[in-house]
Order: C-alpha cells, then sequence, then structure tokens
C-alpha cells in the first residue's frame, strides 16, 4: 500500500521533530533523549512522532541514516585526492557537530565494535570502487580499500566534536582552521600517496 503524501503543514511538522531530535539525540543519545523534550521543542505531540516514526528507535534510525546519506552527498569522495576529502569532512564537522555525535552515539549505544552499520545499511560501496581504481591508476598506495577509507576518516576526526584531544568549533579564528586544514591535507596525502 502507497504512503499518503504528507500535507504541507504535515511535513513542516515532520521536519521540525527531525530538527528537535536531532538536537536531542545529539546532546543526549539514544536512550538519554527524551520523546517528551523532543515534541515540546517541535511543537507537536507523541502521537504524530510515533505516526510518523512509530518509535524512538525508528525516530533515530531515519535521522542517523539521513545523516549518513547527508555526508555521502554533501561530502562525495574524491579518491584521486583524498587528502581534499579528508579536509572537506573535517569542515562538514564543523558545519554540523550534531551528525558526527549522531554516529559516536550509535557506535557507543548499538554497535561497539566492528561496522557502525548492518551489512545491508553501509553505504561505502563507491567509496571502496573508488580508491580501488585510484590504487588501479597509481594515484593511491597498496592496501585494504576499506582500511584506507577509515585511515583518511579517522584523520579528518581529529579535531571533530567527539575527539579526545580537542574538539574544535566553527566559532575559532579562521586562521587556526586553515593551519589544521594545511596540515590535514599533508599529512593524509603522506599516509595515502604511492613511494
Amino acid at each position: 500500500m502507497a504512503e499518503t503524501p504528507l500535507t504541507p503543514r504535515g511535513a513542516a511538522t515532520k521536519e521540525r521533530i527531525i530538527e528537535a531530535a536531532t538536537a536531542e539525540f545529539a546532546k543526549y543519545g539514544i536512550a538519554g533523549a527524551r520523546v517528551d523534550r523532543i515534541v515540546t521543542n517541535a511543537r507537536t505531540n507523541k502521537a504524530q512522532l510515533y505516526g510518523y516514526f512509530g518509535s524512538k528507535e525508528g525516530l533515530f534510525d531515519a535521522i542517523f541514516f539521513g545523516s549518513l546519506e547527508r555526508i555521502l552527498n554533501v561530502v562525495p569522495i574524491d579518491a584521486s585526492d583524498l587528502a581534499d576529502w579528508a579536509v572537506r569532512l573535517y569542515d562538514e564537522y564543523l558545519r554540523r557537530p550534531d551528525l558526527i555525535r549522531l554516529a559516536t552515539w550509535a557506535r557507543l549505544e548499538r554497535r561497539p565494535a566492528g561496522h557502525l552499520v548492518d551489512e545491508a545499511d553501509r553505504l561505502d560501496d563507491g567509496k571502496l570502487r573508488a580508491i580501488t581504481d585510484a590504487q588501479a591508476r597509481g594515484l593511491v598506495q597498496h592496501g585494504d580499500p576499506f582500511d584506507l577509507m577509515a585511515m583518511v576518516i579517522a584523520m579528518s576526526m581529529a579535531w571533530s566534536p567527539v575527539s579526545n584531544v580537542y574538539a574544535a568549533t566553527a566559532d575559532e579564528p579562521p586562521e587556526t582552521h586553515e593551519r589544521r586544514r594545511s596540515l590535514l591535507r599533508d599529512s593524509v596525502r603522506r599516509a595515502v600517496t604511492p613511494e
């Protein structure tokens, strides 16, 4: 059975729920998030939330998987320049710190080991193919494409909101960010370029 299209008012309510829930989950995690706070901040009610998402967990999943798709679309990989990709990821973490926090809560509360999501939900096939192709063209050092991707992502997160050393914010001076971008770009380039 086809899903009934949302009215403009329904779409606006659903978007308010997503915005309020994103902030709530990013701050408190899955277990700590409260539906009451979400519906209050979204100016709606529990019936609407459950009608759209089924449960608190369903709401988290919708937001979390949406954030994974967003990063894929907003920061597409360029395997011929993984250093630039790392810098663009760094910039995205500055723009949307809430999204990286969602992934961290998913890691802490759902999947403490292995892949962050089930095999069927992984969105890294295109990235891995791009890295494999760049390796075949001699642009990226040999090694497991997944491990190379994971390493570059980890390097891009050095100053992210979930860093265990220092969490950067967009409010810091532009020259600070430029210095970090330069260091990140150079470090990734050195790490992935064939000798």
